[in-house]
């Protein structure tokens, strides 16, 4: 199909932050991968409350469809993120991704 919704069907794929990452917290990420094809990945995913580190190699592109987030860059950037929210994030940011609510957001990523 050349267009479809993007919607949560079937199960998620389970991660959780590596051990070595994670700051506070138990967070359980889900993930409905709507797509993958040549370094573009699309998808929702999902998070339960808690805090890790961030290494972004890639291009990612978010909308927040519920819960709060909280972004924080090394370089002293902060960024809080609610429903609605659209932003992007540019391969080479370190950081802490802190989840307040449980948060579901659609991306777009970009590998190069």
């Amino acid at each position: 199909m050349l267009i479809e919704r993007l919607t949560p069907v079937g199960d998620p794929e389970l991660s959780r932050p590596d051990p070595e990452r994670l700051i506070e917290g138990d967070p359980v990420h889900r993930a409905w991968n709507a797509e993958e094809e040549d370094g573009l990945f699309c998808g929702i995913w999902e998070s339960t409350p808690g805090a890790w580190r961030v290494h972004y190699d890639e291009w990612e592109y978010c909308r927040i469809l519920a819960g709060r987030s909280v972004i924080e860059g090394d370089a002293g950037e902060r960024m809080e993120v609610g429903p609605g929210d659209a932003f992007f994030i540019r391969p080479g940011f370190r950081g802490i991704w802190r989840v307040i609510e449980t948060t579901r957001k659609d991306y777009v990523i970009l590998i190069r």
